[in-house]
């Protein structure tokens, strides 16, 4: 709104005037040139200095920096890891006679691609000085690989199964073949009655085989029932403290197991507690600890310790796999689909087991000529048959 005409848009305060200028007192300059009147020539900032070395570098170089050297790490860690393996797998090689050799059947190509069988010997004759010629094989099992169906089939074979010929030898209880004429000869006697062709063997220590499972920490079992076994391996010193104790127990659950633990679990034949308990639940404890231990050995904690043991992961073993060969089974197994347990059986005679009707079907889902099926109500002793994707009773 304009003032109104007449009236002056201030007011004038009369208080009084100092007549004259009155005098102002500069502020003193911030420039030694400066000219009194209490500016100053001050330019502003300027430009900032650049950063030099690694403190003037972008996010993204860091970034880049940082995904080198978790890669370089990582390479050269995974390098020394297969070294140390590769030199362990040929000390397995050497321990495997060059006679087994012989008795293998030759793959069709790379196992990635096309289907291989391997025979699993498990011996346990290194604790017990009186055992000391005693070279049975205590567990014989054959994998097979079935990489065009993604899936592992595992065969169990009792060890006092009869057979109708052991090469050279005749009709007697399989796991003599190993007593007898080594790996060879048990490779030979298992092909002859199974029909598979035996491409690769392994001969596992059980007894290096704890010392195995303690350096990696021990494994975790699950016991399907509780177990007190009768007297062996008697942990006492003493003759007294033996004959009170009452044998080995193991309770019901998942248990953590040291190596010595674990080959104990694995030993066990007769569960006072259960009867029915026999050398094919045993078979089925010594799969539930190699499958423990193959679990552990995948674990990403063992990876980081591949560089300091992978030399002592092969100790147990004499074998003809290679290092590529192992790796190969490695991812198969890792990529496998479906897993499955199967057995032999027959009839208990004496200390025989005489062969089921049964064990032909077996062996045809085995080679997945049929489809799988568990142990059918025959009358046999052990029955035979498959189980998918979980082990046997008693493992």
């Amino acid at each position: 709104m304009s003032a109104t005409r007449g009236e002056k848009p201030y007011r004038v305060y009369r208080g009084g005037r100092v007549k004259g200028k009155v005098p102002t007192i500069p502020r003193p300059t911030r420039e030694r040139n400066g000219d009194g009147d209490g500016r100053s020539n001050y330019r502003g900032p300027g430009a900032k200095r650049p950063a030099t070395g690694w403190r003037g570098w972008s996010w993204k170089r860091w970034t880049g920096l940082t995904i080198l050297a978790v890669f370089l790490f990582l390479f050269f860690w995974i390098l020394a890891a297969y070294l140390s393996f590769r030199g362990g797998v040929k000390d397995a090689n050497k321990r495997l006679p060059e006679s087994a050799r012989l008795a293998l059947v030759p793959d069709n190509g790379m196992m990635l691609g096309h289907a291989s069988d391997i025979l699993l010997l498990g011996t346990d004759h290194s604790l017990n000085a009186s055992r000391a010629s005693d070279q049975h094989s205590d567990s014989i099992q054959i994998l097979r690989t079935d990489p065009k169906h993604h899936k592992l089939i595992y065969l169990s074979i009792p060890r006092d199964l009869r057979v109708p010929n052991i090469p050279g030898h005749g009709p007697d209880k399989i796991n003599a073949a190993f007593q007898i004429g080594g790996a060879r000869l048990a490779a030979r006697t298992v092909h002859e009655y199974t029909g598979l062709p035996i491409n690769h063997i392994v001969v596992v220590n059980f007894h290096s085989f704890s010392k195995l499972i303690d350096k990696l920490g021990g494994i975790d079992i699950n016991v399907p029932a509780p177990i007190l076994s009768n007297k062996f391996d008697c942990p006492y010193s003493t003759n007294e403290r033996c004959a009170r104790w009452k044998g080995w127990r193991f309770r019901k659950g998942v248990q953590h197991m040291n190596g010595y633990r674990a080959l104990i679990y694995s030993r066990v034949r007769e569960n006072k507690l259960n009867p029915a308990d026999t050398d094919i639940t045993r078979g089925g404890r010594q799969q539930a600890v190699l499958q423990a231990l193959m679990s552990k050995l995948a674990s990403t904690g063992t990876f980081f310790k591949l560089p300091f043991i992978g030399g002592d992961l092969m100790k147990p073993l004499a074998t003809d796999l290679t290092p590529t060969e192992f790796i190969q089974l490695g991812w198969l197994k890792m990529r496998a689909g479906t897993t499955l347990h199967c057995r032999l059986g027959g009839r208990a005679d004496g200390g025989y087991i005489d062969p089921s009707e049964d064990n032909a079907a077996v062996i045809a889902m085995v080679k997945g000529e049929s489809a799988a099926q568990p142990p059918p109500p025959n009358g046999d002793t052990f029955p035979p048959g498959c189980y998918t994707n979980r082990l046997p009773p008693g493992g």
